[in-house]
C-alpha cells in the first residue's frame, strides 16, 4: 500500500516543481499581473486581489484534470 503512496506523491512533487517553473518564466516574460486584478494602493499600504488571475488558474487547472480524468479511463 505504501508503493501507490509514494508514487502519488512524487508524482504531486513533480507537478508543483513544473507549475514552479511555469510561473518563474511568466514572471520572467513581465506577465506580472491581469486586466481586471484589482490593486488598491493608499500612502504605504498597498492590497492586491488578484480576482481574474485566480479565475485564470482555476479553468486551467479544472482543463488538465478534466484531460487527465479522462485519459485514466
Amino acid at each position: 500500500m505504501l508503493v501507490p503512496l509514494g508514487k502519488l506523491l512524487i508524482g504531486v512533487a513533480a507537478l508543483i516543481f513544473v507549475v514552479g517553473l511555469v510561473v518563474l518564466l511568466i514572471g520572467k516574460l513581465g506577465v506580472n499581473r491581469v486586466p481586471g486584478d484589482i490593486i488598491i494602493q493608499r500612502g504605504k499600504l498597498t492590497v492586491f486581489f488578484p480576482v481574474v488571475s485566480c479565475l485564470l488558474i482555476s479553468i486551467v487547472l479544472s482543463l488538465i484534470m478534466t484531460l487527465l480524468a479522462r485519459l485514466r479511463r
